[in-house]
C-alpha cells in the first residue's frame, strides 16, 4: 500500500522515490507534499499583490528608473511585513548595482535624399554604433536572389522591403529581428555600408508596437564588452509609409552617428527565512524572479504603460506568497528569496547577484525561478531545465515533477525546453545566470502569449487559479528540497550549450 501511494507522485526510476523510501516517508501523510502545505498559498494574496505590482501605479517598473525603485521598495516592505529577515547589503533588503547604457546621441544625424530622419521617431537604428556615411542608396525590392543578381552593393546603402513568414514555432517578432540581423550581416560582408529595411503591412504593426526597445539602446553591466563603442555599418528600420520615397532612384544616404554611454542604478531585493536545522540552515534554497518590465513607452491602443502583469508581476506575487508559507512553517534549510532587477535589460540583476551573492555561493543548493505564471490553457505549463542539455540536476527535476503530480498536475510542454526551439526560451530568464555556475536550476513558466511585452499584459488577464496552481507547485518543490537530507546532485558532465 505504501508503494502504491508513493507511485502517484513519482516518475519511474525517480531518485526522489528512493530518497523518500530510504527516509521512511512513503506514507502519504508524511510525504513532503502532504498535509496543509498546499493551503498555505492563498488566491486572495496572489490577486492583491498581482494587481498592486502589475497595476499602473508603478508605471511598468522599467529597469534603472525610479519606477523600478519604487516597486522594489514596495516589495521589500511586504517582505518586512511578512516577517522575513533582510539579506541584502549592509543589513538591508537591497543589493544595488549599476546598469551601463549605450545609446545614440541626440545630435546624431541621418538622411535619405531630402528626408531628414530622427532616430526613435522617423526611423529606428537597431544597434548603437559610430558611423559616418555618404553613399548612394539602391533599392533591391524584397532582396531575393533574382532581384540582387545584377546589383553591386559595395560602397552603397541597400534598401529592402521586408517580407517573409516565420516557421510555426517562431514568433513573428523574433523572426523579424533574426531576419534583419542575418540579411544585414550578409550584405555588409558583401560591402554594403548601411542596410535599410522598410516595413511591409505586417511588419508595420510590429514597428508601431516594438521599436521603442531599439530607441533605448543597449544595456550591460559596467566593464563588459557590450559597453565598447565601435564603428559599424548601421541597420535601419523604416515605417511602411517610407516605401513611396525610398524606392525612388538616385538618392544619397548621409549619416553622422555618435554614441554615448553612462551608468545608473538598479536593485535586487533579497530576503530570507532561516532554516530550523542546526547544520542544514547553512544551506539555501533560492527562489528567484524579477520585478522589472518595460515601463512607459509609445501609446498602443490608447495605453502607454507596459504593465508586465504576467511578465513578471505573477512571479513577484508567487514569491511573496511563498514567503508567507515558509514564514508560517520554516524548513530545515534556509529559504532565500531574490527579486532581480533589470532582467528585461539582459538578465542584469541575476548576473550581478550570481557573481556577487550575499550568501556563500556554495551554500546555494538549488534555484527555482518564476517567470510568467498566469496565462494560456489552465492545465498547461512548462519546466525549463527539465531535459538535457539544459537539465543540470535530475534530482531537482524529479522533485519538481513529483510536486507537480501532487498539486495541479499540469500537462508539461517539453518543446520549449529543447535546444532546437527557435525562441531559445531557456536562455531568456534569470535561472540561466545560476545554471552557468553549475548550480542546480529550473524555471517555471506558462510561456508566451499574444500580449507578451505589450500594454495589453494587464492584471485583469491573469488566471488567478492557474497562478495559484503554479505557485503551489514552486512552493512544494522548494519545501521538499529544503527538507531533504542531501542537496540535489549536479548531473555528471553537465555542460550548458546553446
Amino acid at each position: 500500500m505504501k508503494h502504491a501511494i508513493l507511485s502517484r507522485f513519482l516518475l519511474p526510476g525517480s531518485l526522489l522515490g528512493l530518497l523518500l523510501l530510504n527516509n521512511g516517508l512513503a506514507v502519504a501523510q508524511r510525504s513532503p507534499f502532504a498535509g496543509d502545505k498546499r493551503s498555505a498559498i492563498k488566491e486572495e494574496d496572489l490577486k492583491r499583490d498581482l494587481f498592486a505590482i502589475g497595476g499602473d501605479h508603478f508605471r511598468g517598473r522599467e529597469g534603472g528608473t525610479l519606477d523600478e525603485l519604487k516597486a522594489s521598495v514596495w516589495i521589500a516592505e511586504q517582505a518586512r511585513a511578512i516577517g522575513l529577515q533582510s539579506a541584502g547589503d549592509d543589513g538591508t533588503y537591497f543589493q544595488f548595482f549599476h546598469i551601463q547604457r549605450t545609446r545614440l546621441t541626440k545630435d546624431s544625424r541621418l538622411s535619405i535624399g531630402t528626408h531628414q530622419l530622427t532616430h526613435g521617431k522617423d526611423a529606428m537604428i537597431l544597434a548603437p554604433g559610430v558611423a559616418t556615411i555618404n553613399a548612394p542608396l539602391v533599392f533591391v525590392g524584397t532582396g531575393t536572389a533574382a532581384e540582387m543578381a545584377n546589383i553591386d552593393v559595395k560602397g552603397k546603402a541597400v534598401a529592402i522591403l521586408f517580407s517573409g513568414t516565420p516557421s510555426a514555432d517562431l514568433s513573428y517578432r523574433r523572426f523579424v529581428g533574426q531576419t534583419m540581423r542575418d540579411k544585414s550581416e550578409e550584405l555588409v560582408k558583401a560591402g554594403a555600408v548601411a542596410v535599410v529595411f522598410v516595413s511591409d503591412a505586417r511588419a508595420q504593426d510590429l514597428y508601431e508596437r516594438w521599436t521603442t526597445s531599439y530607441e533605448r539602446g543597449r544595456y550591460s553591466l559596467p566593464g563588459e564588452a557590450a559597453t565598447k563603442v565601435v564603428e559599424q555599418a548601421p541597420t535601419i528600420w523604416l515605417p511602411a509609409e517610407a516605401l513611396a520615397w525610398v524606392r525612388q532612384p538616385g538618392q544619397q544616404m548621409t549619416a553622422n552617428l555618435k554614441v554615448e554611454t553612462f551608468a545608473y542604478p538598479s536593485v535586487n531585493i533579497v530576503a530570507t527565512v532561516p532554516g530550523t536545522d542546526a547544520q542544514l540552515k547553512k544551506e539555501n534554497v533560492l527562489f528567484s524572479t524579477h520585478q522589472d518590465h518595460d515601463g512607459v513607452r509609445k501609446i498602443v491602443a490608447g495605453d502607454s504603460i507596459w504593465n508586465g502583469a504576467d511578465d513578471n508581476a505573477t512571479g513577484c506575487a508567487a514569491l511573496l506568497a511563498t514567503m508567507r508559507a515558509f514564514k508560517q512553517k520554516p524548513a530545515k534549510r534556509t529559504a532565500l528569496f531574490v527579486f532581480h532587477g533589470a532582467e528585461e535589460r539582459g538578465l542584469l540583476g541575476s548576473r550581478y547577484y550570481a557573481a556577487n551573492p550575499t550568501v556563500p555561493r556554495e551554500s546555494i543548493v538549488a534555484v527555482l525561478n518564476a517567470e510568467m505564471l498566469g496565462r494560456n490553457a489552465p492545465d498547461s505549463a512548462a519546466l525549463l531545465g527539465s531535459q538535457p542539455p539544459h537539465r543540470n540536476s535530475l534530482d531537482l527535476v524529479n522533485t519538481a515533477l513529483a510536486a507537480n503530480q501532487a498539486t495541479a498536475q499540469f500537462k508539461l510542454d517539453t518543446l520549449w525546453d529543447k535546444p532546437t526551439h527557435p525562441e531559445g526560451w531557456y536562455f531568456r530568464s534569470d535561472h540561466l545566470s545560476y545554471a552557468r555556475l553549475n548550480i542546480p536550476s529550473i524555471c517555471y513558466t506558462t510561456l508566451l502569449h499574444k500580449d507578451y511585452h505589450t500594454p495589453e499584459d494587464e492584471p485583469e488577464r491573469i488566471n488567478i487559479q492557474k497562478l495559484a496552481g503554479v505557485t503551489r507547485w514552486i512552493y512544494l518543490t522548494g519545501w521538499a528540497v529544503a527538507n531533504q537530507k542531501e542537496r540535489p546532485a549536479l548531473d555528471k558532465d553537465f555542460k550548458l550549450e546553446r
